[in-house]
């Protein structure tokens, strides 16, 4: 059971299903490799990528344009994490220890060094690593896992490279010792800054910790700084959450994700709900909140650039951006997927079975989908339409060889109609009335 006006969870910390995509009452669900939970900061003389996006087109933004042909994403996933929050269903593991956490990170500098013999992929465009809590590794492991990639993949020049964090375990040293070795973007999983909320969704942090986090981050010289927000949860006011927005914005983020709760089966809050003692907001509510967000958030200078997500000009998060293009990525790690010359596969989920395969110089895949052109074609689609830009015609035609528009007639005509979609300057995009009812568009194209 879920809140019913669900939208997205973090892209780098979610789960891309093997098959059909499972959607639900607000959005598709998506995969660790997914990787924000996910190309580079791009020069402006870059040329067009594979996928027809020019300077001026770019979602990426004006002056910018994927940068090459052979460019795609890279995610790491580390998952471990102090304690499961009561919405948790990602892959992490709570509690283990000093020594687990570093065998599994030599288990990912294996997987690299076989990834890399079988796909020759070159240097990656963005990193991102997710999880779980990844900061909650020593500041020198982590530095470690970046020598590693840049031994093994090598990094594009200025590529985007994000590392997600927990405000409650990061402190000056290790942001710096990470500024240090290269990473650019820091994305706090803040959720809430009101602490009767935070410790009923049990976050280890508080509001307090958040705002040292986030001026420790400035003082090593981050000034690239992503803010994760929920909203519909249990208890929460729309004046609450007002006050939530006030608080973020005063703090000058350069770019804020606003996610709705979800709700799944196999948490405490899912039981809870399923069983009828969790109150949450009604959907009228949560999509107040969510205009809210909208509203607030323009008026406070950022651009509303994918459904969930807000950025200063500039700010996109061009990991994402690859994830919503349907480009290629690969993951590494428990549970990670990746997708890359036309297949998708998912990474074992045990950590044993993980480290299993790797020690036996086996690549620690679970299953893997030769996608047919049809599933390339509904995913470019629904993906690209989360994007408030849309969906580029022409970039269409020019990879699949076909007009979307003959593709998907019938069910563009019934969008069309029902006023959720719309065709303009070449682009189909979701209308004011498409965005709050995103699933219902999307479940057309599978």
């Amino acid at each position: 059971m879920e809140a019913g006006f669900v939208f997205a969870r973090s892209m780098a910390l979610a789960e891309w299903p093997m098959a059909q995509p499972q959607v639900r009452a607000g959005f598709p669900a998506y995969s660790a490799s997914l990787p924000q939970r996910p190309a580079s900061d791009i020069l402006s003389s870059a040329p067009p990528s594979l996928f027809g996006f020019t300077k001026a087109t770019s979602p990426l933004g004006p002056n910018r344009s994927l940068q090459t042909k052979a460019s795609y994403a890279l995610y790491l996933h580390i998952p471990f994490c102090l304690r499961k929050c009561h919405y948790c269903d990602f892959v992490s593991y709570p509690g283990r220890s000093p020594q687990e956490m570093a065998g599994y990170c030599r288990d990912l500098e294996d997987e690299m060094a076989l990834v890399v013999e079988e796909w020759r992929p070159g240097p990656a465009a963005t990193i991102y690593v997710g999880g779980g809590t990844p900061t909650l590794l020593p500041a020198p492991q982590l530095e470690r896992l970046f020598k590693a990639v840049e031994h093994f993949f090598g990094v594009e020049p200025g590529a985007e490279i994000t590392v997600e964090a927990n405000p409650g375990t990061v402190d000056g040293r290790k942001l710096k010792i990470l500024k240090a070795a290269g990473v650019n973007r820091l994305s706090l999983g803040v959720q809430s800054l009101d602490d009767g909320l935070l410790a009923a969704m049990g976050r280890i942090h508080r509001r307090r910790d958040v705002y040292g986090a986030f001026q420790e981050a400035r003082r090593a010289g981050f000034d690239n700084i992503n803010v994760d927000l929920i909203y519909g949860l249990p208890g929460q006011t729309l004046k609450a959450w007002k006050a939530t927005l006030k608080e973020i914005v005063s703090l000058e983020p350069e770019h804020v994700s606003c996610y709705c709760l979800q709700l799944e089966e196999d948490t405490p809050w899912g039981r809870q709900a399923e069983a009828g003692v969790l109150s949450l907001p009604g959907e009228e509510l949560e999509l107040a909140m969510y205009r809210e967000a909208r509203e607030f958030l323009a008026v406070a200078g950022y651009e509303h650039y994918e459904i969930s997500n807000f950025a200063r000009p500039g700010y996109r998060c061009h990991h994402n951006i690859a994830y919503w293009l349907n480009m290629p990525y690969l993951g590494l790690g428990a549970a990670a997927a990746s997708h890359w010359g036309g297949r998708r596969w998912q990474n074992c989920r045990d950590l044993a079975a993980y480290h299993h395969a790797l020690a036996g110089g086996r690549l620690p895949r679970e299953e893997m989908e030769i996608l047919t052109p049809r599933q390339m074609m509904a995913e470019t689609m629904f993906m690209g339409l989360r994007l408030i830009e849309g969906v580029d015609l022409e970039d269409f035609w020019r990879r699949f060889g076909v007009d979307a528009r003959e593709v998907y007639g019938r069910e563009l005509e019934g969008l069309y109609r029902a006023g959720l979609l719309e065709e303009r300057e070449g682009r189909l995009k979701l209308t004011e009335k498409g965005l709050p009812l995103a699933n219902e568009v999307f479940i057309r194209f599978i």
